[in-house]
This record gives structure tokens, sequence and C-alpha cells, in this order.
């Protein structure tokens, strides 16, 4: 489970800011939470503001981390660039490192990993952890000077190898260092959605089991789809389409195989004038079903998967093409059925602001300044009853982060 998610000097971000999960000492919907290590955590969080204010790029933040963390000391090489955006619109930060920090819980062990790095390489990287006492040190880094904790005996053999655009982490890792492998592993359940495509392959080998389709089914039943089955059938990955073969090709890149390439029919009843079902007319899901749907498609994998199995989910624009009260039906699925999993998401849906599904430490914003320069925070840090109409104070600019509009510029007198 995440605890934190610490970012600065990244894109808009140039500042430190800091996404909580830890629940505040509020009592509303004590189903959203969970209670880990002593701590109790939420199982969501809705992030919301202007376009271009830096919502996605709090989520990018998090996903560069975990992408370099994965594959840093597999895929740099030597002399390679790391691939950092600092932030550019100041003298004081373009030059200096970008951080990222993680709190997370594994096993009822609290971690603390972090790291400061610049394009040519790391400058800093630190490992804590904690058992319900005072936190430890595992490791410490600054360039290639390492200390070695006396619980990480596992990072003392490959201090010499690692590179100095690597991540020690990654490279204890992948020398079978029991306590890093553990790690990767969870941070391989950091599923980031950036963008849908009906391909998701976390949806398709979902649905090579029985169970898992009948349960997809059932969601597609219930958000009122009027599909009433689906045929996923195994096609020659070569004689796809290109837009397919596009798709396999950025799957791969990025360490994703598919273990079967499918075209994906969908079936629809047929009535006649009494309307009663005749037969079933087959569909080319790609040519003949709705955005919505095929969004609705690309994203049931991933949450069911990680409602069933653990893990977080991340999803930018949640709302994307998809009706507010199937978005409030995935929210909902999401904090009543799972135990020990979490869903982060951004959206423009204001619908969403709403304390019949959130408290308000569970409601985060981001505000873009005049300098360029994004600041997440939460609805908790202002003072306002918990049943107060957030959408109503949120569109009013209560709580900042909305879109400036002047309606008197050159289109002023035509919109009096």
């Amino acid at each position: 489970m995440l605890v934190k998610f610490s970012v600065q000097n990244f894109l808009s971000f140039k500042d430190l800011n800091v996404m909580d999960m830890i629940a505040a000492p509020i009592y509303q919907h004590e189903e959203n939470t969970i209670l880990l290590q002593n701590l109790k955590l939420l199982k969501s969080a809705a992030v919301f503001g202007a376009n271009a204010s830096g919502k996605s790029n709090l989520f990018k933040a998090m996903n560069f981390a975990k992408n370099f963390i994965l594959s840093s000391s597999k895929e740099t090489q030597v002399n390679e660039k790391i691939p950092v955006t600092p932030f550019l619109l100041s003298t004081i930060t373009e030059n200096e490192p970008s951080l990222f920090e993680f709190v997370f819980i594994i096993d009822d062990i609290k971690y603390r990993y972090g790291f400061r790095l610049n394009n040519i390489a790391v400058i800093d990287e630190w490992l804590f952890s904690a058992n319900k006492a005072k936190e430890s040190l595992l490791f410490e880094r600054h360039e290639q000077n390492i200390k070695i904790g006396a619980k990480f005996k596992e990072g003392h053999r490959v201090i010499e190898l690692t590179r100095k655009n690597a991540l020690f982490l990654s490279v204890v890792a992948q020398f079978n260092g029991i306590i890093a492998e553990t790690i990767l592993k969870w941070f391989y359940k950091f599923n980031i959605i950036e963008g849908f495509g009906i391909y998701n392959p976390v949806t398709v080998n979902y649905l090579e089991n029985s169970d898992n389709k009948k349960e997809f089914m059932e969601i597609l039943k219930i958000a009122d789809f009027s599909i009433s089955d689906l045929k996923l059938l195994e096609i020659d990955k070569n004689k796809a389409p290109k837009f397919i073969q596009d798709k396999l090709s950025k799957l791969k890149a990025s360490g994703i195989n598919l273990k079967f390439m499918p075209e994906i029919k969908t079936l629809h009843n047929k009535y006649d004038k009494n309307n009663k079902i005749v037969e079933t007319i087959e569909f080319d899901f790609n040519e003949n079903e709705s955005k919505g749907t095929k969004n609705l498609f690309s994203l049931i994998g991933p949450i069911l998967d990680t409602i069933n199995k653990g893990g977080i989910l991340v999803i930018d624009e949640l709302e994307s093409n998809l009706h507010p009260l199937v978005s409030r039906f995935l929210i909902k699925l999401f904090h009543i059925k799972n135990k020990n999993a979490q869903f982060i998401f951004n959206t423009h849906d204001t619908n969403l602001l709403n304390n019949k599904y959130f408290r308000r430490d569970q409601i985060y914003f981001v505000d873009k300044n005049k300098y360029g320069q994004s600041n997440l925070y939460s609805l908790y840090d202002y003072n306002i009853r918990y049943d107060r109409t957030f959408a109503k104070d949120y569109l009013e600019g209560k709580f900042k982060a909305i879109p400036f509009i002047d309606e008197y510029g050159i289109f002023g007198n035509e919109l009096k």
C-alpha cells in the first residue's frame, strides 16, 4: 500500500509536493479506508484541476520514477543520459536534480525509498525500513559513495557494479537481493494508465480465465452495455492491422508481451417484433463499438486485477468517454470490494466532488501559478464542514485549481 509519494523539480512541479494517503482524523466513509501497520490509509484519491495545471504531470512523475526503478540496471548504458526533465521555467532549478520518494508498506514493513538525479547521474539514493519502530537505515548513497546498513547485507557485493546512471536498488535486485526484489515486485504492481487502448495487456490476459470473464461480463451488464458476450480470437500477429502491430511494438519496448494477439468480437442480441431474442449478431469490436465501450473494456481488466491481487492503480482522466454514472460505479466498486488495493485518478468530473462518495482527505487539487509552478494540496487543508457542497464551492473558485476565463477580453461585448 502507498503511504506517500513526493516529487520535486520535475516538469511543472518546482517545489516539494506530497500526495499523502494517510487518512486524516475524520470519520466519514470508513469503508474508503484500510488499517495497516497501525496506519489508517485511504483506498483512493481523486485529483481535480484546470487543463494544463499539472494533474497529468503528477502521474508522469510516478511513472518516470517507477520505470526508472524497474529498468535502470538493465536498460541504461554506461554513458546514456537519464530522460528526466526538471522544472525549466526557473534559473534556480533548471540545472538542479529532480527528487522522487515513495513511502509504502509491504508485509507490515514500512519502507521509505527515494532518489535525486539529473540527466547524467544519480546524485542521492536512500532506503529505510520500519517495523512498528523507528526507521532503520538499509542503505544511503551520495553519488558513488554507498553506505550499507546492518539489515541490508545483500547490498555489499554489488557496490562496485553500480553505474552512476543506475539505481543501486535496481542493481541489487538484479543480483537477487531479497529485500530489493521484494520492493521491485511492489513497483510491478504499481499500474499507471496514461492513455486508453482496447488492447490493454492486463485486460486481455485477465479475460483468458473463464471466471474472470464471467465477472467482467457482469460489470458490463451492470454498466448497462448491450453486449451479451465477448470472443477473443487469436490471430497471426504479423497479419494484424498496422495500429495493432504498432501497439504491440510499444508494449514489447516497455517489457510487456501479450500471450496472444486477439481479434475481439462482441455479441449482441437480435429481437423480433415481440422483443424476443431470435439470435445473436457478431460485431467487430474495433469497428462497431463506441469509444466509451472501448475505454471501459480497457479499464475493467486493470481495475478487477488490482482489486483481486492488490497493488496501486493510477488512471489519467478516468471519465474519458465514460458516462458519470459509470465512473461513479467503478469508484464504488473499488471502495466496497477491495481490501488491499488503492485507486488514484484525476478527473474534470465535478459530479464526483461530493461528500456522498469521498472524504475531504481523498480529494486533491492541482493549481498552477503565474510562474508555471504546479502545487498539489488536499481539500482537507481547507477548514470546511464535510457536508458542504464541494462542487459548487470549487466552481466558484474557493479552492482555486480552476481555469481563469477572461469574459471581458476580445469577445467580451459578444458574451454580455
